[in-house]
């Protein structure tokens, strides 16, 4: 996967794009253009191709405007990243969820997950220096409001929510990958399994490999192939929420917990 990294253009700049303070050009023309136009066109063209396809001049020829025309309103590519970032991040529903601390933070790592999969060229972009936008800052806000007030400090409050969303986007790269396989293969996983299995059953070292042999024939017959994306989501999620769980229960004490 081709790699870019979100806070890498000019701080100033892209605060003032992203809560939109920058001022619009006056000279020349009236502006054919806005900033919404070319951020919707930008994520159009990341989701059908992915991050590597979004350039200045690719965004330009989609609006059907000259590649300079786009530097009227952004200074350069990584300005504009910053910015489809913060609005991909706006259609997160931070739904109200019933319920205790887990509950919440179940509700994050699926919202997560969900928005992952909607745009998988989030997972091309690193975001260790987020870009600091309204919906970036919503999202946070929203994810720390899951675990205030059980017993965590703030470091762990911190920790926890990149915790979760570390797990999140670690699966779900796993599983976009899977996906892509399928698409270039032509082959589903359950296809490429039932190929593979009768070829095992004659060269296969059972007797060197007792373990690999007895899981992998246990997970084939369960999943029907060796990798099923749900379940193994569903499956760390809850342990990551378990790891969570003996935190706080060290810091409160069973008895908060009841």
């Amino acid at each position: 996967m081709n790699q870019e990294y979100s806070g890498s253009g000019d701080p100033a700049k892209s605060l003032e794009l992203l809560w939109r303070r920058r001022p619009q050009p006056t000279r020349g023309p009236k502006p054919a253009l806005t900033i919404e136009r070319i951020v919707e066109a930008a994520i159009g063209i990341a989701d059908a191709e992915g991050i590597a396809g979004m350039s200045m001049r690719r965004v330009a020829d989609e609006l059907g405007a000259g590649a300079m025309t786009l530097y009227r309103y952004f200074p350069g590519k990584a300005e504009l990243l910053d910015v489809m970032l913060d609005t991909v991040y706006g259609e997160l529903p931070r739904r109200e969820v019933d319920g205790d601390w887990r509950a919440k933070l179940d509700e994050v790592a699926r919202e997560n997950r969900e928005l992952y999969l909607r745009h998988p060229w989030l997972l091309q972009v690193a975001t260790s220096r987020p870009p600091l936008g309204p919906y970036v800052m919503a999202k946070y806000e929203y994810e720390l409001a899951a675990v205030e007030g059980i017993g965590l400090t703030d470091i762990e409050m911190d920790d926890t929510v990149a915790l979760v969303n570390g797990y999140v986007h670690g699966a779900v790269r796993t599983a976009v990958e899977a996906r892509q396989v399928i698409q270039r293969s032509g082959m589903s996983d359950k296809e490429w399994w039932l190929a593979h299995v009768p070829h095992l059953d004659k060269i296969g070292d059972t007797k060197n490999f007792p373990l690999a042999s007895r899981v992998g024939t246990a997970v084939g017959n369960e999943f029907d192939a060796p990798y099923d994306s749900d379940h193994a989501f569903e499956y760390g999620l809850e342990r990551v929420l378990d790891g969570v769980f003996a935190l706080v229960e060290k810091r409160s004490g069973p008895e908060e917990l009841m």
